[in-house]
């Protein structure tokens, strides 16, 4: 009996946020600089047995045990199972256990992370190995068309392929992931001068996505320099300037991105970020959609004891790049 195990990475979003969305590059193109790091959601499942009393075991932070596919709790592992046309016709029934090294909802792509880790795990099941960005597209589709969550493409397309991409969006609805194009030891240098932070605090990006899909039509200027904020950052890792050029358009992005819903800061936000930047932090922003959740800093060698010292009270977690996008690793 096949036991699969999927392994799939969180990311972190830089430049572009927004621009994924397809109400606005279907009309303006958008581009996105993202990174996936060592930090994961695994999702395990195999048939489940004939011997029980119930057809499908789901277990994540409750634990299902039903008869149908129709009763299960969990809407992107329900509405995953009939997209791959399982049925409980089938011979089997599934069970399913979700496990993440991160909290969901809070701005690290976890939903987009877990609908392409159990896409894997139950394309795997049947024998099927959809290439990553046949996968991130299949995990688009599941949260856009059949969950009806208002997010972006981005994520998706990071969790699945891996590694420091800028991820390109056409207005004819092409996707395009491209590596960035840094040398290692340049990417390595980013990452030792990046920190990130946790506010203890999560929500439903949906939300928050919700207001900016809303106000699109009338936060052109800011989205179109969002989107222009991705090229700029991409020339600087390619180049051989400062990397302290990258911390400083952080700080830009932020600034612009506030502007684009009420929603995406708080005054705890705000506070944190000043400061972050008081005591040697050149630019930062709140991962995800806005509102709560993971903060990022770019702070340069020499800094970081003040700026960990200053944020006591957040939990620091530290974190590396990595390049492997979502993996089957065992059966």
């Amino acid at each position: 009996m096949s036991f699969i195990i999927t392994r799939t990475p969180y990311r972190i979003s830089f430049f572009g946020g927004g621009t994924d969305y397809p109400e606005w590059y279907l009309r303006e193109t958008g581009a996105c600089l993202s990174t996936s790091i060592d930090k994961y959601c695994f999702v395990s499942c195999r048939h489940l047995p004939p011997f029980f009393d119930i057809r499908h075991r789901i277990v994540w932070s409750h634990i299902e045990g039903v008869q149908s596919i129709d009763e299960i709790l969990h809407p992107a592992v329900r509405e995953g199972l009939r997209m791959l046309g399982f049925s409980d016709r089938d011979p089997q029934g599934v069970e399913l256990h979700h496990q993440g090294d991160l909290p969901a909802r809070a701005g690290m792509g976890s939903s987009s992370s877990f609908a392409v880790g159990i896409l894997n795990a139950l394309h795997a099941l049947r024998g099927h190995a959809p290439d990553h960005h046949a996968l991130a597209l299949e995990a688009i589709a599941l949260e856009r068309e059949r969950l009806n969550d208002s997010v972006g493409v981005q994520d998706q397309m990071a969790a699945a392929h891996g590694g420091f991409n800028y991820i390109h969006m056409t207005t004819g609805g092409a996707i395009t992931v491209t590596p960035v194009g840094a040398s290692a030891d340049r990417l390595a240098a980013l990452n030792d001068r990046l920190m990130l932070f946790y506010l203890g605090t999560s929500r439903f990006a949906s939300e928050v996505a919700r207001e900016v899909v809303r106000n699109i039509p009338d936060r052109r200027r800011q989205l179109s320099a969002i989107r222009a904020y991705a090229d700029q950052a991409r020339d600087i890792l390619k180049g051989d300037g400062s990397l302290d050029d990258f911390g400083a358009l952080l700080h830009e992005t932020w600034m612009m991105k506030r502007q684009i819903a009420d929603s995406v800061s708080t005054s705890e936000v705000d506070a944190t970020y000043t400061l972050a930047r008081q005591v040697g932090a050149l630019g930062g922003k709140l991962l995800g959609a806005g509102n709560t959740g993971f903060m990022l800093f770019y702070v340069p060698p020499g800094r970081r004891t003040e700026v960990e010292r200053a944020l006591g009270n957040l939990l620091h977690v530290p974190f590396r790049f990595e390049t492997g996008g979502s993996v089957r690793i065992g059966d």
